[in-house]
């Protein structure tokens, strides 16, 4: 590692964690309906909003109703994407004439894009209109990542509040994240990745002569809007194939660096405002150490592996599947910022990384996606992880387990413990479904095992709605896009629901005064516990597997065996 690439990443951690208490404190004004900059400016837009859709912005609901909304909502988003893709050779705005996608395609992306994950078994420049990608991909882009952001929201009212029955309004929600939040920041973010060279046009697209003489298609399109809003919603989906290696859609070191930057921003910033709301900055700030310390730890295993010798690589850095332009840090940096933020967009092909860098994105997808996490499902993730926690510290010191006042019991640690099972169970069930079935082997692009981890990965990415792929999976067959659209249905709504009934319950609860007998949720000692629940519930429940994909490579890859 050089010199240069160490300022990058001290700059890099150094710039969120300057602007993680100033973002934090802008969400909790949009959150709190208080005074800031954007309600002189959108607030028409707000009211205009209700207006149509006929909401009044100060009713609020119980969780079950708060529940009913989203799942609404969520459903008529998944019916409408599919529809538009079963019927895009027909509609407007497709001047590179794409036919319509197969029915198990368009149910595999339609459930996708609503469930924030942006998985993609298609080259997007080469399958989906101009409209779909903006109508359906982009719209979805913005209120998937809202949606995440309502339930942290309804999370929090039900921590915080006491003796009530109201988790908030989910309409209300929904729009004024979408509005004061995601859209101005994406308008922001889209003009200045349109000035680093990220296109953004209708035009068709253009045959152009290389320097060898022969001729090349160069994809156009609306890019640059759907770049901004894929990474600041941690939702991932490239406009085109190589996602953010490709050079239309990420272009120079700028926009590399920018790129990452905005995908950790608001869920940094989450942990300051989750802090505020609840009364307790130091918890929150708690939180965000935790995190870092997890980020951090990758991280740096991660470079590690990547920039040892090896000697059936020459004793050379792994320079396979990196983007050239920015190097191995950037490449690593990227795709361990984006496992840890459930994000999916990459700028180096996974399938290339070495298998201990390869196993660090596994993990990071199926420890829930917690270490900051999308965009409010992040740290909705962690709360479970808490309740775990004081659970367990509660056990420890034979005192019933509190949590910020509120006290936990049998029916908040069953919902934590279904929220924890759902995303483990599609992974493990389902790739061992597809690593013994002749329709799951006919995808892989390697045997052995980096082919498990292939198959570990794709499944991995679903459950955590991140989107990410190994790059070396088929996944566009009936069964890969089926099962893995499942696991994305699992993934998203087996964690809300249950996170959805803890806010219902915990919001009806008193809150109990502190004592000298109180487990404190906001020491290094916590922070410690956290840590330690968070490795060992993702250790037990996936190392077997771990230990037959990556960690098997690992071991034959250094007696100068590859796969």
């Amino acid at each position: 590692m050089t010199t240069q690439d160490a300022i990058l990443l001290i700059l890099f951690i150094s710039i969120l964690a300057g602007l993680t208490p100033v973002v934090g404190n802008y969400l909790f004004m949009v959150f709190t309906d208080g005074k800031h900059f954007m309600r002189p400016v959108l607030g028409w837009l707000e009211s205009v909003t209700y207006k149509f859709a006929g909401i009044n912005p100060k009713e609020e609901t119980n969780w079950k109703t708060y529940t009913s909304n989203l799942l609404l909502f969520n459903l008529i988003g998944i019916v409408f994407l599919f529809v538009i893709q079963l019927t895009q050779a027909y509609l407007p705005l497709n001047p590179a004439h794409l036919g319509n996608t197969s029915w198990h395609l368009a149910f595999n992306t339609a459930v996708s894009f609503v469930t924030n994950t942006n998985w993609q078994s298609y080259a997007g420049e080469t399958t989906q209109s101009y409209l779909v990608q903006m109508l359906g991909f982009t719209v979805q882009n913005f209120v998937s990542a809202a949606t995440g952001m309502a339930v942290l929201l309804a999370v929090i009212r039900g921590i915080s509040r006491k003796t009530t029955d109201k988790i908030g309004n989910f309409w209300t929600d929904l729009t004024r994240t979408t509005i004061y939040i995601l859209l101005p920041a994406s308008v922001v973010l889209a003009i200045v990745l349109a000035g680093q060279g990220v296109i953004q046009n209708f035009k068709t697209y253009e045959t152009v002569q290389t320097v060898e003489g022969s001729l090349q298609i160069l994809p156009m399109g609306p890019a640059a809007s759907q770049i901004a809003i894929k990474l600041l919603g941690t939702n991932g989906g490239g406009f085109f194939n190589a996602n953010s290696a490709h050079p239309f859609e990420n272009p120079t070191p700028l926009s590399n660096f920018l790129q990452m930057l905005a995908i950790f921003i608001i869920p940094m910033g989450l942990t300051y405002t989750y802090g505020k709301m609840v009364g307790s900055l130091r918890h929150g700030r708690t939180i965000f150490l935790t995190m870092g310390i997890l980020f951090l730890l990758g991280l740096g295993i991660s470079l590690y592996s990547e920039y040892s010798s090896n000697p059936i690589f020459g004793n050379l850095p792994l320079m396979e599947g990196k983007e050239t332009r920015f190097g191995i840090t950037n490449s690593v940096l990227f795709s361990v910022v984006t496992t840890n933020a459930s994000c999916g967009a990459v700028n180096a092909m996974h399938d290339s990384l070495s298998p201990i860098s390869g196993m660090i994105a596994l993990i990071n997808m199926m420890l829930g996606e917690v270490i900051f996490g999308g965009v409010g499902a992040g740290l909705y993730g962690m709360i479970i992880f808490i309740i775990l926690t004081v659970f367990i510290a509660g056990l420890m010191v034979g005192r019933t387990p509190e949590y910020l006042g509120k006290k936990i019991e049998a029916f908040e640690v069953k919902m934590a413990i279904v929220a924890v099972l759902a995303p483990s169970l599609v992974i493990l069930l389902f790739s061992a479904w597809a690593s013994v079935s002749p329709v799951g082997l006919a995808g892989l692009n390697n045997p052995g095992p980096h082919g498990l981890s292939e198959i570990l990965y794709a499944y991995s990415s679903a459950a955590g709605n991140n989107g990410s792929a190994f790059a070396g999976l088929n996944a566009n067959t009936i069964f890969y896009n089926l099962t893995t659209g499942i696991g994305m249905l699992i993934g998203r709504f087996g964690i809300i629901v249950p996170v959805l009934a803890i806010a219902g319950n915990m919001a009806q609860k008193r809150v109990t005064p502190l004592s000298s007998g109180t487990f404190r949720t906001d020491n290094w000692l916590f922070a410690s516990l956290l840590t330690a629940v968070i490795l060992i519930v993702g250790g037990l429940t996936f190392f077997p597997a771990l230990s037959l994909g990556p960690v098997v490579e690992h071991l034959l890859m250094n007696s100068g065996l590859t796969f």
